[in-house]
């Protein structure tokens, strides 16, 4: 998938558009199992398929962190502003979890432009908007997600 290239000055134009899609990624037992490891979050609602079953959710559910986690990767995969070095992970807002996503789902996230502004010492503020979607069609997680990019003014 080819993220879509949008120059600084191009961005203030796309404030409060949806950009589209990221492509669909597998939320594998694997993938649960190596960010508890990574977090040290080893609650049984994520590992443990036999008590799961006898849970609320009837198997391992992710970390809501880890699906939000893939937030940057599924902006990049839509967006890429364009002549740029780098981008920071400057704050996330908005964070609701609205479905637990199960392990074995697909999830992909439909991204859009929320606010762009200009900062001190050159950096330009984007906030890009983000639902993450199951296959079914359901959310599993909204959020806005701020990043800077550095001398882009």
């Amino acid at each position: 998938m080819t993220a879509m290239q949008v120059k600084p000055d191009e961005l203030a134009d796309l404030a409060g558009t949806s950009l589209g899609y990221s492509g669909w990624r597998q939320i594998t037992q694997d993938r649960i199992t190596q960010f508890a490891e990574a977090t040290d979050d080893h609650q049984w609602i994520h590992l443990d398929a036999e008590q799961c079953a006898q849970g609320p959710y009837g198997r391992p559910i992710a970390h809501g962190f880890l699906i939000l986690s893939l937030l940057p990767a599924f902006i990049g995969e839509v967006f890429e502003v364009a002549g740029v070095a780098l981008s920071l992970n400057y704050r996330v807002d908005k964070v609701r979890f609205r479905k637990p996503v199960a392990a074995g789902e697909w999830i992909r996230a439909k991204v859009g432009i929320g606010a762009v502004r200009q900062r001190p010492h050159g950096y330009l503020e984007v906030t890009a908007t983000v639902s993450v979607e199951l296959d079914d069609g359901s959310v599993a997680c909204t959020a806005e997600q701020t990043s800077l990019y550095p001398g882009t003014g």
